[in-house]
């Protein structure tokens, strides 16, 4: 499969494919580091966990070191497992292993989210940092782009299909449940995530792949998936799919 682009006619979403996952973070490295290059002034990104993310950490602390503007970059994490950060399910701890130690971005520009802390307090501190730091539209921090992943169930952030009332939650931040494990985690809401300027989820993978067809396809079963529900009023998402995760479209 050769990279490919493809936009919808209501230019939204738009479905960029590529062969394999390494192609697809490759691919996605040079999108950040021209984003970021071309704003002036600071860069609020929004990072996920997950293995996809984790290829496009190492290439933006190798290959991509030099292309981007680490003074003005600004990390933040969509959502985090209620764990300390050197726990081994830490998102925040995953991107320090391998990319935050690597470059040389300011400690003031890193704003983790304190999995260690009560939940609920820490999901309100969070807002409360976002607050002070982005610009705000619509009465929501606004990112310049949130990285999202999707599981095999059809979840984004730590919003899952039993909480989809967290896609229309007030505060910008709240505790998601795993379904499964029971696991608390910090993740942002609704309003938050569709107050982004781009949206991007990373998916790859044949497990994902009956799920994107469903929300690509606008399949009514769609509905019940909180990924699908990902659509930035003022801003745009894109898809970035490997083959397999591609498959079904």
């Amino acid at each position: 499969m050769q990279a490919r682009h493809i936009s919808a006619v209501s230019m939204t979403p738009q479905v960029h494919l590529h062969e394999t996952p390494q192609a697809l973070a490759e691919a996605f490295a040079g999108h950040l580091a021209a984003r970021v290059q071309a704003q002036p002034g600071p860069f609020h990104l929004a990072l996920s966990g997950g293995s996809t993310p984790q290829l496009l950490f190492s290439l933006l602390a190798g290959p991509y070191h030099a292309r981007l503007p680490w003074e003005r970059l600004h990390l933040w994490w969509g959502d985090e497992r209620c764990v300390p950060p050197s726990h081994p399910e830490s998102n925040y701890g995953v991107a320090d292993a391998l990319l935050i130690r690597h470059v040389p971005l300011p400690a003031a520009n890193v704003h983790r989210i304190l999995g260690e802390a009560e939940p609920q307090d820490e999901a309100r501190r969070y807002a409360s940092e976002l607050a002070a730091w982005l610009p705000s539209e619509r009465g929501y921090p606004v990112f310049d782009l949130i990285l999202l992943g999707m599981g095999a169930d059809g979840h984004t952030a730590s919003i899952f299909p039993h909480q989809m009332e967290l896609l229309h939650a007030a505060p910008a931040c709240a505790v998601g449940t795993h379904p499964e494990s029971g696991q608390l985690r910090v993740t942002f809401t609704g309003p938050l995530l569709n107050n982004a300027r781009e949206a991007a989820f990373l998916v790859t993978g044949a497990s994902k792949a009956d799920k994107v067809a469903a929300i690509l396809g606008h399949a009514p079963a769609a509905q019940a998936y909180p990924a699908a529900h990902i659509q930035p009023a003022g801003g745009t998402v894109a898809w970035w799919l490997d083959a397999e995760a591609a498959a079904r479209l």
